[in-house]
């Protein structure tokens, strides 16, 4: 991994770190690559149980590195190509797909601003953990440009597709305390306390049912697109492959003896 992406896996937690303080945490074509390498790489690891996706310093993502963009407009603009928004294509769509899609839970820890691609990625995680200090702002109209990283899928999910419209055609910065409000932040905490109850939350998921969260999120996606009648057959699906398992059995023999069950994603 690149400096600006810092990886660690411990008992079965991934950690990504963005690791652009200066810079907020704006992704400039190395971080991408970084970013999408190292979410891929959690996605198939079969000891990384769950996800942690946070940032350093005082930003979690401010999106897209507008003085590198600015370069590769002038590039683009001499050249007449359009090879520029081709990162949509190549970075932004991978690392949405990866984090929203793996098998296992994924937490983003929100320490400062979240803003454009970084608000993607956010929503795109499973539940978020925000810094009351945080911020999230869509920008993408702000500088002409329609929504990327997923936002207009994952969005109206979230707060409805009336206050998506309203969020999308007037960027605002969005406080914590809305963001709680509106659904995009699961749980606030001091700043002071971010690190430590994010991974908390995440290392809390890499010890629980991970088959069952798999499950949990194929379903949820499944029903985002289809009617009840066939969200039922795949929960049908879904509940039949979750209780053949061995987590299944154990838990519920732990239950019966008043024990605490231990998960081990069989």
């Amino acid at each position: 991994m690149a400096d600006s992406v810092l990886y660690d896996v411990t008992d079965g937690l991934a950690t990504i770190t963005l690791n652009r303080p200066d810079a907020m945490n704006a992704l400039d074509i190395a971080t991408k690559v970084a970013l999408r390498e190292a979410v891929r790489t959690a996605a198939d690891d079969d000891a990384v149980r769950a996800v942690l996706l946070t940032g350093n310093g005082r930003a979690f993502c401010v999106g897209q590195d507008l003085k590198e963009h600015t370069a590769l407009l002038a590039r683009d603009a001499e050249t007449g190509d359009r090879n520029t928004m081709s990162t949509v294509r190549e970075h932004y769509n991978p690392v949405v797909r990866a984090l929203a899609g793996m098998p296992k839970p994924v937490v983003a820890g929100v320490n400062g601003v979240a803003a454009g691609a970084g608000l993607g990625f956010a929503l795109a995680a499973d539940f978020r953990v925000v810094a009351e200090t945080a911020s999230f702002t869509t920008a993408f109209a702000a500088v002409g440009l329609t929504a990327d990283s997923g936002v207009s899928w994952t969005l109206p999910r979230v707060v409805g597709p009336g206050r998506a419209a309203d969020l999308l055609l007037f960027p605002r910065s969005i406080g914590a305390a809305e963001a709680y409000e509106l659904g995009i932040a699961n749980r606030l905490v001091a700043p002071e306390a971010l690190a430590d109850e994010a991974r908390t939350v995440a290392r809390a998921l890499a010890e629980g049912p991970t088959l069952a969260y798999a499950a949990i999120k194929e379903s949820l996606a499944h029903a985002a697109s289809h009617s009840l009648v066939e969200t039922l057959g795949k929960e049908d699906e879904l509940q039949t492959r979750a209780g053949g398992s061995e987590d299944h059995r154990a838990a519920v023999a732990a239950f019966v003896a008043k024990q605490k069950p231990v998960f081990r994603g069989r």
